[in-house]
This record gives C-alpha cells, structure tokens and sequence, in this order.
C-alpha cells in the first residue's frame, strides 16, 4: 500500500485512510499543510490551526459531540511521512483528553 507524501493538497486523488479492524467509523484528520495544521472531515478542510495540539483539540471535540450522537467516530494524525496513527477514539480514549 502506497502511502502519500506530506505535506500534499486535498483533492480528487486524495487516499482516504482506512484500518481494517473495529466497527466503521467516521474519521476526523489531523495533517500538516505547509505551516498551519488542518482537519479533514467528510471532504472538507477545517483550519487553518496554529499548531498540531490545537487542531487535535478541536477535532476531539467534535468527534466526541458527534460520538455522543450514537456515531462510532476516531481522531486520525498524518505525520510528516504521510502515516495515519489514531490520536483519539470515542468510547476508549478519556474526554477531555489528557494533556
């Protein structure tokens, strides 16, 4: 599997980033473009963010609103590689998250 390279544009030849395992569940990412942080949800770019602990805060807050909702939701940072790791999911992870 092939893996972007950061930092990138979103667009049409954007890979969305997917784990086989655990229920579907909808993704907010947390990517560095150039120098802002940004989150990506359901094909559109929220941001830009000052710094990466300030998008992960806000991208946490909206997945857990939306996770209270009864959606299985997960928080998803690219690092400078272009690898997915999860920074937070609802039902596991403690909100607010720990510093």
């Amino acid at each position: 599997m092939s893996r972007p390279e950061m930092p990138r544009p979103l667009g049409d030849d954007a890979q969305p980033v997917t784990f086989a395992s655990g229920p579907p569940r909808r993704r907010y990412v947390v990517a560095r473009q150039q120098d802002a942080w940004f989150i990506m949800f359901d094909g559109a770019e929220f941001g830009p963010y000052q710094s990466e602990r300030e998008a992960l805060l806000f991208a946490i807050d909206a997945a857990h609103k939306l996770g209270d909702q009864g959606e299985e939701t997960q928080v998803l940072r690219i690092d400078e590689n272009g690898d997915a790791a999860a920074a937070w999911t609802h039902g596991i992870d403690p909100y607010p998250p720990r510093s």
